[in-house]
């Protein structure tokens, strides 16, 4: 069951970062003025998408590798919710990610404040799939 015990981690980890972002850090960069809140997020994002990539991804592989050694399909479950963070990433937020890496600093203003407010509740999405996936996979510990 080391596979599902990891995948749960993973996922966990995810949506506390997810949750991180959304609670913490975002609503701080909110604080600053829009050039200021524009250029913090894009190195924040690019390091935070590779990371939250990687971490859905490993427990998908590791929820899915859960299911198929047990049997049970509840592993099936949170392994689906933490991988939809993928196509919703890429269908979802993805496009405001590009209008937001395609405006400049000096450019930045009430256009780019209000992409990064949107970007915020896209992103909440993200969060709850993180935590409903672990709620899951803790489902299927039991």
């Amino acid at each position: 069951m080391l596979a599902g015990q990891l995948a749960l981690i993973l996922a966990a980890a995810f949506a506390g970062a997810a949750f991180y972002v959304g609670f913490a850090e975002h609503p701080a960069r909110m604080g600053l003025d829009d050039r200021s809140a524009l250029e913090q997020w894009k190195p924040s994002y690019d390091a935070g998408y590779m990371m939250q990539a990687s971490l859905a991804a490993a427990s998908a592989v590791l929820g899915f590798f859960a299911a198929w050694s047990t049997g049970d399909w509840r592993w099936i479950v949170g392994a689906a919710l933490i991988l939809a963070n993928w196509p919703y990433t890429l269908l979802g937020i993805m496009p405001t990610n590009r209008k937001l890496k395609d405006i400049a600093e000096g450019d930045a203003g009430p256009a780019s404040r209000a992409l990064l407010a949107s970007w915020a509740r896209l992103h909440a999405v993200r969060t709850v799939l993180g935590a409903l996936a672990t709620l899951a996979y803790l489902w299927a510990l039991n």
